[in-house]
């Protein structure tokens, strides 16, 4: 399982340090996609073929389906770390997800995501505002 928050820099030629507790569970072969929220999702290459093939199960004759197929698929990258154990952000990700120098590598359980850290301390700080209120909601429908 993927826990825990750490920050690292983003160098000049768009390449990221794994924070050590990721990169070893994550293996030498991961996939880099576009995420929710603005940030990017980052598998191990098992994790991403379960995901995968979850989406290839569903019906292509729905908008949604072959839209959230398209946005989650045609933005992956496989990556593979460094010898230095850094992994490159494509530019269209960077972008994608407003990365600048600083960013945040999440544990999210099955995948770790990728902050610009600006974006994830003012996301972080209205989810811990609303915590008690979803608690609820997951509550009531017997998920907590």
């Amino acid at each position: 399982m993927l826990i825990g928050e750490y920050e690292h820099t983003l160098d000049e030629k768009k390449r990221v340090t794994l924070p050590k507790p990721f990169a070893k569970a994550l293996g030498k072969k991961m996939v880099i996609t576009r995420g929710l929220d603005a940030c990017l999702f980052l598998f191990a290459e098992d994790a991403w073929k379960k995901v995968a093939e979850k989406l290839q199960a569903l019906s292509f004759a729905q908008a949604d389906t072959r839209g959230f197929n398209r946005f989650l698929l045609s933005g992956a990258v496989e990556v593979e770390p460094d010898g230095a154990g850094r992994i490159l952000i494509p530019d269209h990700q960077k972008q994608f997800a407003g990365l600048k120098r600083s960013v945040v590598f999440a544990g999210v359980s099955d995948r770790v995501e990728i902050w610009d850290a600006g974006q994830w301390k003012n996301y972080k700080a209205r989810i811990e505002k609303q915590a008690d209120a979803m608690a609820e909601k997951l509550g009531e429908i017997g998920a907590l």
